[in-house]
């Protein structure tokens, strides 16, 4: 039904010659919308101007998505990932003059948690920071696997605002190694690992989820193999993954 871009991915494709408005026609022609994308502005950062000009990045992202046709993007932690111990009260008010800059583009930042980070980690801190934005449009982009990385074992899946969450990644983790050693490239395709996908996916059905599942692998394994051949697996385990938790 639709995609989820990397930004740096069609800044790129510009450079290289292309036209955005091409690209538009081509994705809306092949009958996909562009519900997502992800994109690495500093908006979070301490340092003034390292966030001033993080912010002028996002504002471009964000008008390079308009132009295809984006509808949200994603808001990392980038710059605050090695050091512990940020603000979570001033990453709010960040967050807040994010989601009001993005007001023009029609585009949504959605707070996205990385488990390898130092800060917004936790499924409780970036809780706490969406809800302390004290913004209607705020919302989270969560990860199976960055859930897992960051310390949960999905005892606390209920306290997730699924209403208020538009994409979910979708991915597998192994047994082994362990949390502290796995990385990105050990996520494998949803059911092939051991992650609690059933309670995971029926638990955010419940509470109100009616968003995109979108696949997001960094398995070098995987990387090696034919795209389509990639995406295909993919869509087919997602699939099954749905029909084992919800039926149908």
């Amino acid at each position: 039904d639709s995609i989820e871009v990397w930004v740096r991915d069609v800044d790129r494709f510009v450079q290289q010659g292309g036209k955005l408005t091409d690209l538009r026609k081509e994705i809306e022609d092949l009958g996909l919308r562009v519900d997502s994308a992800i994109a690495f502005g500093n908006w979070i950062v301490d340092d003034d101007a390292a966030r001033g000009k993080g912010l002028e990045q996002s504002r471009r992202d964000m008008a390079t998505l308009q132009s295809i046709g984006g509808l949200r993007i994603a808001a990392p932690p980038v710059g605050a990932t090695v050091e512990p111990g940020l603000n979570l009260d001033k990453a709010a008010e960040r967050y807040r003059v994010l989601l009001e800059i993005a007001k023009p583009f029609g585009v949504l930042p959605q707070l996205e948690l990385w488990g390898f980070s130092k800060n917004l980690h936790s499924l409780p801190q970036v809780l706490y920071v969406a809800a302390q934005a004290d913004h209607p449009d705020a919302c989270l982009l969560l990860d199976v696997y960055h859930l897992y990385k960051g310390g949960s074992d999905f005892n606390n899946v209920d306290l997730i605002p699924a209403a208020k969450m538009f994409c979910l990644h979708m991915n597998d983790y192994p047994a082994t190694p362990a949390r502290d050693q796995i990385a990105d490239a050990d996520r494998v395709y949803p059911g092939d690992g051991v992650a609690p996908l059933d309670r995971i996916l029926q638990t955010l059905v419940l509470g109100g989820f009616r968003g995109t599942l979108s696949l997001e692998l960094f398995n070098r394994q995987y990387w090696a193999q034919p795209p389509q051949q990639v995406a295909s697996t993919g869509l087919a385990k997602m699939k099954a993954s749905v029909a084992s938790a919800l039926g149908g």
